[in-house]
């Protein structure tokens, strides 16, 4: 009887549920600055598509994305225009190129994801070009285009003759950006020279859950770093060219039967900085990766190299260099631990090209077969719309004035009891108390919708008050999932901590964050932009208007497995919303503090910028993996510098620099990038860590300047076993990495293409 109950239950769900809930749900999504009537959500067959494989669809698709006039050729930036552009399931015929707006989310059906597929006589770069060229410079300043998303499509070139250039997706973009559930279809013939996804530019990112099948080149990217996770490449004839690179992480790779799998040599011109393969696969490869590299390569570290868990089926030659020398035989074998570069531990720098010690990796952090573990983010594909809960149906206004707080709490707890998923339509939800999650929260945002604190609740710097707060206390057991969402302050927040996370969950069965971003200042609606906080180049007088938080994320003692992928703690370096992007100066305390007494937590393509004290500070915590996380120190340091206007707190650990700074030339007083204090089992796994601006001057930020933005950007104090960093890039800094104070790597011995890099760090 229990079986048939089940079955009977399951046939019920399968019979409700009709499509992908995202086209199902009514969308009450408000734009408060957009005028009115603003179309948030648009399902492109509302516009006229078709998607029966033969009505060419692009004007159609084309004109759901413009419609309501966002921020498409022409305009710098906005948050003012945000776009869901759905496509149900179908196959969409297009002659010319999709062209996403800024701040535009093109997503499928995930449960049957849609074909974009091209015509014979398709004429543009990219059957989607997320920014063209329409004069000899991109549309949008690459390193400015945040907050995007193209998820859940079958990218179809097949159509197109195999010797015609082709691309299926254009995509040079930065920060909170992301590509998920995609699937190239290209021709495999000898001829063939399309292209699955090219990038040429930016400060990205990340991409996770890819197929490319056939091609010349499955991908050619080019940025500054970027995390990659569950690639796969078959029959390609190169799977992945690095154009260049400053660091770049590639997670659960799987690359069979192409030619080469990874080119990193661009064709002898040395502009790849490193990149960092773990948990990967090669089945039928001539040559896994291709280099230019040279015993005495100049600069001196260019084309680093780490590798770690890298299963081998069939792959004569690993590692091949200029003239076909082989660096790393190969076979059917599984590479522990292999890289080039400059290594460093009690003493350093030492130049290897060989095999490395591979990191010891706590159990806790693994999943099935040693490999870390990972989730993709959940699109609830398959469960019916009527197990949703709309925020504004529960009463939330997001109109960015209203007072939400008890509005949005009230949704939260209704939907946890219920146990329903919260959808937060689009809007500016603005609170004057901290919201509370619960344990059982399952909460999914429309195109990134933001809860925005205001008031006085939030100012007081010497009682710091969260705004989203994620379990009551610290160690409250449980589990919730958050997604495509931001969290934000108004005006002047002095004690306002963004998100505290003091949920326990299940390390089986972490709990987890997917795009969901902290963005501090810099666009409308927050009261901290141009008008209220320029900038005030030689001028260190504090605006005390400008402060702005308190912290960006804060995960307490007791807190446990918590999965983050694609996380961006941001304070706002200028304003999105002004038509040059103006910069601004406003003042944040502290990015993201693990303090976690056990962990495990995972941090795949995160980033944390623009923060007074440091970006990411680890204490007293264990069993933390971490791929290519990003910084970047406040552009106003050393005008005013990291002593105020938050003085530290020694029960965060914080850093005193009037005591670290005694005796050490140069800016010593600025923003830590990353801080690990008395901890054990923490791996990092590509680090970009940034000081680009003195006073808001890059005259600092290269080797003929001598990097003297910053005197030292990473700290390791304390007890420290099983530190490690692999791949580790600085820009502007000269001690590339001190140990309780004291120098452990000099910019000047590890040059590289712009930044300086450091490819193996073990702390013993």
């Amino acid at each position: 009887m229990r079986l048939l109950s089940a079955l009977l239950a399951v046939t019920s769900l399968v019979a409700t549920v009709k499509g992908h809930w995202l086209g199902e749900i009514s969308h009450q999504g408000l734009a408060p600055f957009a005028g009115a009537n603003y179309p948030v959500f648009r399902n492109v067959k509302d516009y006229g598509a078709r998607g029966d494989g033969v009505t060419d669809d692009t004007a159609a698709i084309n004109a759901a994305i413009n419609a309501g006039n966002p921020c498409n050729r022409g305009c710098v930036s906005t948050t003012q225009t945000p776009a869901l552009v759905y496509f149900p399931a179908g196959t969409y015929l297009i002659s010319s190129s999709i062209l996403p707006a800024y701040f535009t989310q093109l997503v499928g059906d995930a449960a049957s994801p849609p074909t974009l597929k091209a015509t014979s006589n398709f004429a543009g770069f990219g059957l989607i070009d997320s920014n063209p060229y329409y004069t000899e410079v991109l549309n949008w300043k690459s390193q400015n285009v945040f907050f995007r998303q193209i998820r859940n499509f079958v990218i179809d070139t097949t159509n197109i003759p195999p010797a015609t250039p082709a691309t299926g997706i254009h995509w040079p973009t930065s920060q909170a950006t992301s590509l998920q559930n995609i699937v190239f279809n290209m021709p495999a013939t000898a001829d063939v020279v399309h292209v699955g996804l090219f990038m040429e530019e930016g400060s990205g990112g990340f991409l996770t859950d890819i197929t490319f099948n056939g091609g010349a080149t499955g991908a050619s990217m080019g940025n500054q770093q970027f995390t990659m996770r569950n690639m796969k490449f078959n029959n390609c004839k190169t799977a992945i060219i690095q154009i260049w690179d400053w660091g770049w992480t590639y997670a659960g790779l799987s690359i069979n039967n192409c030619q080469v799998g990874i080119d990193m040599s661009n064709s002898n011109t040395m502009n790849v900085g490193s990149i960092t393969l773990i948990d990967s696969s090669f089945t039928n490869v001539p040559v896994a990766i291709l280099t230019s590299w040279t015993q005495n390569p100049k600069p001196a570290t260019v084309e680093s190299l780490v590798m770690e868990n890298v299963v081998l089926n069939n792959v004569p030659v690993v590692v091949q260099g200029p003239g076909g020398t082989t660096l790393l035989a190969g076979g059917s074998t599984t590479v522990n631990g292999w890289g080039i570069g400059h290594s460093y531990g009690s003493s350093g720098p030492t130049r290897f090209a060989g095999p490395i010690t591979p990191n010891r990796r706590p159990g806790v952090l693994l999943a099935s077969g040693g490999r870390y573990f990972t989730r993709s983010k959940p699109q609830y594909e398959g469960v019916p719309v009527s197990s949703f809960l709309s925020v504004r149906s529960a009463g939330a206004k997001g109109d960015a004035s209203a007072d939400d707080t008890a509005a949005l709490q009230n949704a939260i707890n209704t939907a946890v009891s219920q146990n329903k998923i919260l959808f937060l339509d689009y809007g500016i939800y603005r609170v004057t108390n901290t919201i509370r999650i619960p344990p059982g929260a399952r909460i999914v945002g429309e195109t990134f919708p933001v809860i925005m604190s205001s008031g006085a609740f939030f100012n007081d710097i010497n009682n710091p008050k969260p705004v989203v707060q994620v379990g009551s206390t610290s160690g409250q057991q449980g589990r919730v999932e958050l997604s495509d969402f931001i969290v934000a302050t108004q005006g002047t927040q002095a004690g306002a901590t963004c998100i505290e996370w003091n949920l326990a969950s299940d390390p089986s069965n972490p709990s987890g964050m997917w795009d969901v971003h902290v963005r501090i200042g810099g666009f409308t609606g927050t009261q901290q932009q141009v008008a209220q906080c320029p900038k005030t180049p030689g001028n260190p007088t504090v605006n005390r208007n400008c402060l702005v938080a308190y912290m960006g994320m804060h995960v307490t003692k007791q807190a446990s497995a918590l999965y983050m992928e694609n996380v961006w703690i941001w304070t706002a370096d200028h304003d999105i919303d002004e038509a040059k992007n103006v910069q601004i100066t406003i003042y944040a305390g502290r990015g993201l503090y693990i303090e976690s007494e056990n962990g495990p937590f995972w941090l795949w393509g995160t980033g944390s910028e623009h923060f007074v004290l440091y970006q990411y500070q680890f204490a007293n915590t264990k069993n933390i993996f971490m791929g290519q996380i990003q910084t970047e120190t406040p552009y106003y340091q050393p005008t005013p510098n990291a002593l105020v206007p938050f003085p530290p707190v020694s029960a965060l650990r914080d850093p005193d620099f009037n005591a670290q700074c005694a005796g050490i030339e140069g800016n010593c007083a600025a923003a830590w990038g990353l801080r690990i204090i008395d901890s054990s089992d923490v791996l990092v796994y590509g680090a970009g860590l940034y000081s680009f601006f003195s006073d808001y001057s890059t005259a600092c930020s290269t080797f003929t300047a001598g990097q003297t933005c910053q005197q030292r950007i990473t700290s390791i104090e304390g007890s420290a076993f099983n530190v490690n960093l692999y791949n580790l890039n600085t820009v502007g800094t000269r001690e590339m990495l001190t140990r309780n104070g004291g120098r452990v790597a000099w910019f000047a011995d590890n040059e590289n293409t712009f930044a300086s890099n450091v490819a193996v760090y073990k702390s013993n």
